[in-house]
């Protein structure tokens, strides 16, 4: 379904890059099947230094060329660059955006003569091919174009199909922005290792596993996540206390109400 695809980029920002070096380290996807354009030219030259794609300084060069087409701009730039290529596109080319935000009816309106139109929500550790991407597929997506979208970003990770378009809003909020929410637990792990005592080194080593064997765990087992915390979790010991003090300081509603913000800031992005 791949090998003889040309997947264009129009965008090389950190998600864009993110897909793009996921692909090639898939094996299954060549540095000949990949085209990119955007506007920074010093964003370009990085990107075929780094990967040794072929690339392009107008967007009409990538729309004519490639099979698939992968918009990851910034969600400020859409409207001016759906009425750049508007007039480029047809209805023989697959667009895919994974532009926060914006819907594909949004995208539609903006086209002459638009295709089918799937909508993406990868996140950054597509870089090591273990995104969390959500997937909605336009009205009128013909099967062999789902699954074709399907395909592609299932080498970088794992795939969920959304029913509903206004639920891709809640997978950015979610997974989309889940990377930074995660890193900044890190970093509080960390920091808090050695605030007990803990050199910053080692502190970061017993984080990073702790962390890494916790959610392999959480995904291997066949155990509900409450009953995994009562294993660590003896009666009047160190991870009850623990747990209390983290309850007490809000930590579960604070992660609720990032997730829910973020959810609300893709919404407004949408109107």
């Amino acid at each position: 379904m791949l090998t003889k695809k040309t997947i264009g980029f129009i965008g090389a920002g950190n998600i864009g890059e993110a897909i793009i070096k996921g692909l090639l380290k898939s094996k299954m996807i060549t540095p000949a099947q990949i085209i990119v354009a955007d506007k920074n030219k010093e964003r370009l030259a990085n990107i075929v230094e780094s990967y040794d794609i072929k690339v392009f300084n107008k967007n009409f060069e990538v729309i004519k060329a490639a099979d698939v087409i992968i918009l990851t701009v910034k969600p400020i730039d859409v409207k001016e660059l759906l009425k750049e290529i508007s007039s480029d596109i047809d209805k023989d080319k697959l667009l895919i955006s994974s532009i926060a935000g914006i819907t594909t009816n949004y995208i539609r309106q903006g086209l002459y003569h638009p295709g089918p139109i799937v909508r993406v929500m990868p996140n950054t550790p597509a870089l090591i091919q273990e995104g969390a991407i959500g997937l909605y597929a336009d009205k009128g997506v013909a099967k062999e174009d789902m699954e074709l979208s399907i395909a592609i970003f299932e080498l970088i990770g794992k795939v969920v199909v959304i029913e509903s378009e206004e639920q891709m809003n809640a997978v950015t909020g979610l997974s989309g922005s889940g990377p930074a929410y995660f890193f900044l637990l890190l970093e509080a792990f960390i920091d808090a290792g050695e605030s007990v005592g803990l050199p910053r080194d080692k502190a970061r080593v017993l984080s990073m596993q702790t962390a890494l064997g916790s959610i392999k765990l959480a995904i291997k087992s066949s155990k509900h996540l409450s009953e995994l915390k009562e294993m660590v979790a003896s009666p009047g010991g160190t991870t009850i206390a623990g747990l209390s003090k983290l309850e007490e300081c809000g930590v579960r509603s604070a992660i609720i109400q990032a997730v829910k913000t973020a959810t609300n800031k893709a919404k407004d992005l949408a109107r």
